[in-house]
């Protein structure tokens, strides 16, 4: 019974299937919703307190006058202000989901020395231990590859297909597995990639509303109402710091991850090409 055992052990081991484990927030929504309602809070609360204010009827009225700290000037900004920072609030989310995610699909050790191991085992034509490499790294390299290594186990046995038949069955087993694993990388990046115009344009929105405020003030007869004057500028203003600060850490997140993804590819093609390679040089 115990050799029984010692012999079942290894075999249990030879099939444990490899996952990339990404993970991550499956829906932007529920996060835009969420916040939105902490942005809200934000703007009433934090920035709309009575305190920032010489003149103030309460936390929920816009009618404030006054401001006496930056949180106040914010305030005036009007009511494009929530808007944008749930934007903002959105991408620091999403920019720290997808560097969770990603770290995951990254798997364990460096990816160059993975792609480095793996080829050289399957020069040595050591499938065992490009499998157990790809175990050992447990990212989406890796599971595309052991994916691709399990076709190339079955194509050796096969007698029935002709030699470019086994090739394309493989070739297609590595893009297959790679089509798999792509959305689940990709997820929330065309948020992202949203986001970098959205936050721009919403930015411009409130500047033109602070602008038409101003314009305003200045055309009154007589003397141009300065607290009117200085409530457009600030709302003006506000709206375009809050939109550009939206727009440029959305882009420097959405170019950063879509890297990263690029660089997963690109070692899955590396290897997929040197498998193929392998199985036409040996067979």
């Amino acid at each position: 019974m115990a050799e029984q055992t010692n012999i079942q052990k290894p075999q249990t081991a030879a099939k444990k299937e490899v996952s990339s484990n990404v993970g991550g927030i499956k829906s932007a929504f529920p996060v835009i919703v969420v916040c939105f309602l902490v942005a809200l809070a934000i703007f009433f609360f934090l920035l709309g307190n009575p305190g920032n204010f010489k003149v103030s009827p309460g936390f929920w009225s816009l009618d404030k006058e006054g401001p006496q700290n930056l949180a106040g000037t914010v305030f005036k900004g009007g009511v494009v202000v929530p808007v944008l920072i749930t934007c903002f609030l959105t991408v620091i989310v999403l920019v720290v989901e997808r560097w969770i995610a990603l770290a995951k699909a990254k798997g364990k050790g460096s990816t160059t020395k993975f792609v480095e191991d793996v080829k050289a085992a399957l020069r040595n034509h050591d499938m065992a231990k490009a499998e157990d490499l790809c175990r050992k790294q447990s990212g989406t390299v890796g599971a595309v590859v052991y994916a691709t290594l399990q076709k190339y186990k079955e194509m050796e046995k096969d007698t029935v297909l002709s030699k470019e038949q086994k090739l394309a069955s493989i070739q297609a087993t590595l893009e297959e597995a790679t089509a798999l694993e792509m959305p689940a990388l990709q997820q929330n990046l065309p948020v992202l990639a949203t986001l970098t115009t959205l936050g721009t344009l919403i930015g411009l929105f409130g500047t033109v509303l602070g602008m038409i405020k101003s314009f305003q003030a200045l055309s009154n007869s007589g003397a141009p109402d300065s607290t009117e004057l200085s409530t457009g500028i600030s709302e003006a203003l506000v709206n375009t710091a809050l939109g550009i600060a939206t727009a440029a850490l959305a882009l420097i997140g959405y170019n950063f991850f879509t890297n990263k993804i690029d660089n997963m590819t690109y070692a899955i093609d590396e290897l997929g090409f040197a498998t193929v390679s392998t199985f036409s040089a040996t067979h």
